[in-house]
This record gives structure tokens, C-alpha cells and sequence, in this order.
């Protein structure tokens, strides 16, 4: 038996800026650790680049004078109410702010508490109970706001992002209003037009605003969906998913890198016959169990990927199968056959016993995470992820 299963390395690359050929420094920077870590590629072999670097290639970027003008074309009474922004930060919607309230006279910011929606805390949870607030129906205003919870810092970034927004509005000469719910149609008691700025459940929020009368209303995924005065644009995510680049400017989510995937998978079968898998990744799909971060603030964990990535994994739980099915063989006769039941396995075990304890999600969100926490987000200068053995069970 091969006694070693799935390997994952971070690939170092040089430095990826605005236009440079990203399929050929991809493919190079694996020629190069192929040679120092003697290693050889093989069919099912997995590349995963991430959708910062895709991003820089692709030169798709936005300023906050596009996003600003993107926002007076589509809200012309200059005042809008901006519901569920998410996440909570400084390099991603703290820049999309900027640029929106660039482009109006007046907003007015409902904020869900005491968290966004992937869990980026905005007050202190443990002081609802003491001051009799119940976050299913009570509407915090912003003086109440002020008297209970002003004195609360993220745990992790040391910021009070109300504080850190209202400044954004302050510097833009734009006058903000803030109101705490969690129901959104209380946006509508105080504006007409309304922006969406959640990721995740922006379809629901929209079209429950819009069954109330709402006329003007877009989501943040319709805004740089279509190039503004030549800039960069996303199609199908607009702003979601983007990410600070200057004190100007904003990198957006990767908008057209099928073509670098499958030119990748092309390349790689041309010069050594392996027939590999290739995708995009950006944030992974996991849940930070201190400070309860639910990591995807991107709108999915990977945008673009090859065919042979599509669906969800098929295994028994080879514990469940080695404690009820085969509990009186032990040594080699166990071995033996757990790799036969691995081998005779149905193609579709979805809803069998035996598969109790697996993990049922997309290959592509559970691989982009995977990617994500080998990459990290900070120094490590690992892009592309090279992993090995991924679809391999115990009877391969």
C-alpha cells in the first residue's frame, strides 16, 4: 500500500502584476518545483490559483470615482438606503463605501446585529441580554447605539466599524444615518431607493423588498456589472467579491478565467500526457470558532474550474463501515475488506448509511478551502496550489 494520500504544496511565483501572462507564469513556477521537489504530474493532479493574482492579470479593477458615477447614474435623487452590508471590514466593503458615497448626498445604513451575515461582529452580543434588546425585532437607533455599545472593537481587527464607516461618509461630505435590524424592510421607513449589499442573501433580500413596492432597488452585484468610463467590470458579481487595491482603487473578482483554466489543463496534457484539474479559488468556505467568522465573504469559493471538478464527493465512512459491517475482522482480513467495500461502492450513495459522517459539499468548495488555508491571505507568496492524490481512497 502507498502509505501517503493527498499532498498539497504552495507554489511560489514571482510577483504577479496588472497584465502580465498569467498561464505561462502559473505553468513555469510548476516546471520549477516539479525539478526541486521530484515530483511527477498525474491524471487527477489538481492546480488552484487564487482569484487575487487572476484578478491583477486580468487588470480588472475599478476607482471610486466609476463606482461613484455607476451610483449617480442609478440612484439620481443622490440618497439612498444601503441594507446589510457584508462583511464588516476595511478591505472589502469599507472601499465599496467610498465609492458610493462619493456619489450621493445622504445614506442611510441599516446594519444587521449583532453580526453580519458570515458572522463579522459589529457589537457586543453579551450586552443584548442586559439592556433587554431582542435582535429579532428591536430597532437600535444610532443614539442607542452610541450610549450601549460605542466602546466595542472587533476581536480581531481592533476597529469599531461604525465609527470606521461613519468616517468613510464624513471624509466624502456625504451625511449617514445608521440604523441596527435585522428585518429588511425596515429600510423602507426611511428611504425609497435602496442598494443590497449582502452576498450571500441578496437574491431573497431583493425580491422581498421589491414584493413591498420597492422600485429602485439594485444589489451590489448589479453595480460595475458593465465598464464605466473603461473600467474593469464583473458580469455576474459586479462589486461582490472584491478587494482593496490603492486608497483609489478595487480589485474585482475575476470576471473571464475559464479560458485560463482550461488553457492550463490544455498545456499540461501537451507536455507530459496528464490529464489535470484546474480551477480558481478565492475565500474557502469554513467557520472561524473564536471569533465566529464564517470565512466566504467572496460570492462563491471558486468562480471559473475544470469539467472534472463538478459534484460532490462519493466515500463511506470507512470508521462506520469498520465498526458495524466488518466489527469481528481485524489486521489484513479488516484491510482487505474495507478495500473491497471501497472498490464495490455504488456510484450514488447519497442518503446511505454508509456515508454517515462524510462531508456532502460541492469538490470545488471543499478544495478551495483547502487552497485558501495553504495560500493564507498575508506573506507566504504561495498562489497556486499543487495538490496530488485528492481523489485517491484506501483501496487505490
Amino acid at each position: 500500500m502507498r502509505m501517503v494520500g493527498t499532498v498539497v504544496r504552495g507554489i511560489r511565483t514571482p510577483i504577479i502584476k496588472s497584465g502580465d501572462n498569467l498561464e505561462e507564469i502559473v505553468i513555469d513556477s510548476l516546471l520549477k518545483a516539479k525539478e526541486e521537489e521530484h515530483f511527477e504530474f498525474k491524471d487527477k493532479d489538481i492546480i488552484a490559483i487564487t482569484e487575487a493574482v487572476v484578478g491583477k492579470a486580468e487588470s480588472n479593477y475599478v476607482s471610486m470615482d466609476q463606482i461613484a458615477k455607476d451610483i449617480k447614474e442609478k440612484y439620481p435623487s443622490g440618497t439612498l438606503g444601503l441594507v446589510f452590508p457584508t462583511p464588516y471590514s476595511r478591505n472589502r466593503f469599507g472601499h465599496i463605501l467610498k465609492g458610493i458615497v462619493r456619489g450621493l448626498k445622504h445614506i442611510t445604513i441599516q446594519l444587521a446585529y449583532p453580526s453580519d451575515e458570515i458572522g463579522m461582529q459589529i457589537l457586543d452580543p453579551d450586552l443584548l441580554e442586559k439592556h433587554n434588546i431582542n435582535p429579532y425585532s428591536d430597532i437600535i437607533d444610532y443614539d442607542t447605539y452610541i450610549k450601549y455599545f460605542n466602546d466595542y472593537k472587533h476581536e480581531f481587527t481592533g476597529i469599531n466599524y461604525v465609527s470606521y464607516f461613519k468616517e468613510i461618509c464624513d471624509k466624502e461630505n456625504t451625511k449617514v444615518d445608521f440604523i441596527f435590524a435585522n428585518n429588511a424592510k425596515v429600510i423602507l421607513d426611511y428611504e425609497s431607493d435602496v442598494l443590497v449589499g449582502s452576498v450571500h442573501e441578496r437574491f431573497k433580500v431583493k425580491k422581498q423588498l421589491e414584493d413591498l413596492g420597492c422600485q429602485n432597488i439594485y444589489s451590489l452585484d448589479e453595480i460595475l456589472s458593465k465598464s464605466i468610463d473603461g473600467s474593469g467590470y464583473n458580469p455576474k458579481y459586479g462589486l461582490l467579491g472584491s478587494n482593496l487595491a490603492t486608497d483609489e482603487t478595487l480589485k474585482l473578482f475575476p470576471a473571464n478565467a475559464q479560458g485560463l483554466v482550461d488553457n492550463i489543463q490544455k498545456k499540461i496534457y501537451d507536455l507530459f500526457g496528464k490529464h489535470i484539474e484546474v480551477m480558481v479559488y478565492g475565500d474557502g468556505a469554513f467557520k472561524d470558532p473564536v471569533g465566529k467568522i464564517w470565512e466566504l465573504a467572496d460570492p462563491v469559493v471558486s468562480p471559473f474550474y475544470t469539467s472534472g471538478l463538478e459534484g460532490l464527493p462519493n466515500e463511506i465512512k470507512i470508521k462506520y463501515v469498520s465498526d458495524n459491517k466488518y466489527a469481528s475482522l481485524a489486521g489484513e482480513e479488516l484491510i482487505n475488506a474495507i478495500k473491497e467495500e471501497i472498490k464495490n461502492k455504488s456510484k450514488d450513495l447519497k442518503g446511505d448509511m454508509i456515508t454517515q459522517g462524510t462531508t456532502p459539499r460541492r469538490l470545488t468548495d471543499l478544495i478551495g478551502s483547502l487552497c485558501d488555508l495553504t495560500s493564507g491571505s498575508g506573506d507566504k507568496g504561495t498562489p497556486v496550489v499543487f495538490i496530488q492524490g485528492y481523489f485517491d481512497n484506501y483501496a487505490d
